[in-house]
């Protein structure tokens, strides 16, 4: 579970980034979360975006994502969010305590 300061730290840092995963109308299929899971291990923090054609709410489709990959839902702005596991083997990002 991340602090406020920790979500907060990590919001800043995915300000800069761009969207590496999009769900689009097919929802949340396998090869969506192997892709995230792998790209979770590889960055630790991503950004996703819900495309337009999708039918549900891209805070439900975060939120289901972030139970399948073991990560946490950092944030949800409109279409986009950010999502954030620490890496098993070698931790990239320093969280604040």
């Amino acid at each position: 579970m991340l602090t406020g300061k920790q979500k907060r730290h990590l919001r800043a840092m995915g300000n800069e980034m761009d969207p590496i995963l999009q769900v689009g109308k097919g929802g949340i299929a396998e090869n969506v979360v192997t892709q995230t899971d792998g790209a979770l291990e590889a960055r630790e923090l991503i950004k996703g975006r819900v495309l337009q054609n999708c039918l549900e709410e891209p805070k439900a489709i975060a939120a289901d994502l972030a139970e399948q990959t073991g990560s946490e839902l950092v944030q949800v702005i409109g279409r986009n969010f950010l999502l954030f596991r620490q890496s098993k083997d070698k931790p990239v990002i320093v969280l604040p305590k």
